[in-house]
């Protein structure tokens, strides 16, 4: 045409959402308008031959030409015995097998090698000579590696840090994206470091790996980002793919995602997925808003094989997870409920050779108690561990066994079962949790683990998940931990 065109398109529906819908019911006079209209083709030929451009011979020759090759097609279609259909990015995923329980609880070598682990390390304690920094992030960084090289004691950070980058040593590549996911909601990660010029430094990706880390600050919009990474994932099992809430109670706004893909796409369409969600969970006075990854939420998402949820309480079990995450020969959805304060918690601590040489472990037994003299076994998940620890070694109380329930699905029975028979003395089991007796995992371990029975230490029922006041939140989680030491 020579000059910019605007076609104005007018559109409707004719027949109603479905079949079986009568539209007059909601419109009657707008569906009697549009019942006198002819149907575009109709219109556009009826146009067509008023011009002369072509005749009713033409219109009929195309008809007859379209049905014969639609039943040409419906014929040969009747003469396949099985219908193949073809997986979406069937390439990419030829290597992989469908997981079952039996295969993600078996053991998985996540071992590292010790020297390549303290060169990697040395790589990312250290900044670039050449390049200013703002005072804080140089003791942060400082701090990193006088824990890993001279008190070996690594915190929550580094753990993950070392477990991103052992992977890529192995060729695997790990995306992350969420809000302030570079710094971390918590400024506790410091992925990405800012010199004073806003100069941005990966120093993942300048230690010569074989993958490479790519981590973005996303937009607060869960619905949008998560959708995006669980594509992402899709398309490249290859790398960890990694979501994390800002708060663990913003993961609501992807329900959808988490509803109709995450939880459940491998049961209707048999696609794997091994995207990471990373769920800030944790009671410690931020109120309603701050506190619960709605764990509950999730749990009752699990059957079978289809996602794998975890709580874990120390930076090497975490290193552990994330590996072990990439080292199967299958996919599947993992929500771990991350700590806020267990960031900087003083007992909250892993050693090098624990990364290097362990294992993930599910479960954590209680190693620092006389089993003979134990006789209230208390199982819970997650940093209210270190809550109750606390409480424990403040009365000094030996009588007390404190057990780490680390993965919550699929739950390891046996080796729960395995714990519970090196306590012959036990007279009560219980499940403490911080969360309201409606939230948490309680429901779910009341129904999956009978082996015993197990009494309930938590806040009453709740609307809310946590108090909004902190003084009654305080309240709450100190009555919690006063039902798990009362003295039967």
């Amino acid at each position: 045409f020579g000059r910019d065109v605007f076609v104005d398109v007018l559109g409707y529906r004719k027949y109603g959402h479905n079949e079986g819908d009568e539209p007059r019911f909601t419109q009657p006079k707008l569906y009697e308008a549009i019942s006198k209209q002819k149907n575009a083709r109709d219109n556009y030929a009826g146009q067509l031959m008023s011009e002369g451009v072509i005749d009713d011979t033409y219109i009929k020759q195309l008809e007859l030409d379209y049905k014969s090759e639609l039943e040409e097609d419906l014929e040969a279609s009747r003469k396949k015995a099985k219908t193949v259909v073809t997986e979406i990015l069937a390439d990419d995923w030829i290597d992989y097998e469908l997981g079952t329980v039996e295969d993600i609880l078996k053991p998985v070598d996540t071992t590292f090698d010790l020297k390549k682990l303290n060169k990697i390390a040395d790589g990312i304690s250290h900044l670039p000579k050449d390049k200013n920094f703002i005072r804080k992030i140089e003791r942060i960084i400082a701090d990193r590696n006088k824990r890993y090289a001279e008190t070996n004691q690594l915190d929550w950070a580094m753990g993950e840090l070392l477990a991103y980058a052992t992977l890529m040593e192995e060729g695997f590549n790990v995306r992350i994206s969420g809000q302030d996911v570079e710094r971390g909601t918590f400024s506790h990660r410091h992925a990405i470091i800012k010199t004073d010029n806003d100069e941005e430094i990966n120093l993942h990706n300048t230690l010569g790996l074989a993958g490479k880390l790519d981590i973005y600050n996303s937009l607060l919009s869960e619905y949008g980002v998560v959708g995006f990474d669980y594509g992402y994932s899709m398309a490249t099992p290859e790398t960890l793919t990694i979501w994390e809430a800002q708060f663990g109670d913003f993961s609501n706004g992807a329900q959808i995602m988490i509803d109709q893909y995450i939880s459940a796409a491998e049961s209707k369409w048999k696609t794997q997925n091994g995207l990471v969600m990373l769920l800030p969970h944790g009671y410690e006075g931020q109120g309603s808003e701050h506190s619960s990854a709605r764990m509950e939420r999730y749990l009752q998402l699990c059957s079978r094989d289809n996602m794998i949820m975890a709580n874990v309480t120390t930076p090497a079990n975490f290193f552990h997870l994330l590996r072990r995450q990439m080292k199967w020969n299958f996919r599947k959805p993992l929500v771990v409920f991350t700590p806020k304060s267990l960031l900087r918690h003083s007992k909250v601590v892993s050693t090098k050779e624990e990364l290097a040489k362990g294992s993930f472990q599910e479960v954590i037994d209680d190693v620092m108690q006389d089993k003979s003299k134990v006789t209230s076994l208390v199982f819970c998940t997650g940093k209210f561990y270190y809550d109750l620890l606390d409480r424990r070694e403040e009365n000094g109380r030996n009588d007390v066994a404190l057990v780490r329930v680390e993965q919550l699905f699929p739950l390891p029975q046996k080796q729960l079962e395995i714990i519970i028979q090196k306590y012959p003395d036990v007279t009560e089991y219980i499940w403490a949790q911080e969360e309201p007796k409606n939230m948490g995992a309680w429901s779910y371990m009341l129904m999956n683990f009978n082996q015993i029975k197990l009494h309930l230490a938590s806040q009453r029922v709740h609307s809310s998940p946590a108090a909004g006041s902190s003084a009654r939140s305080k309240a709450r989680h100190k009555k919690v931990i006063d039902m798990v030491f009362e003295t039967p």
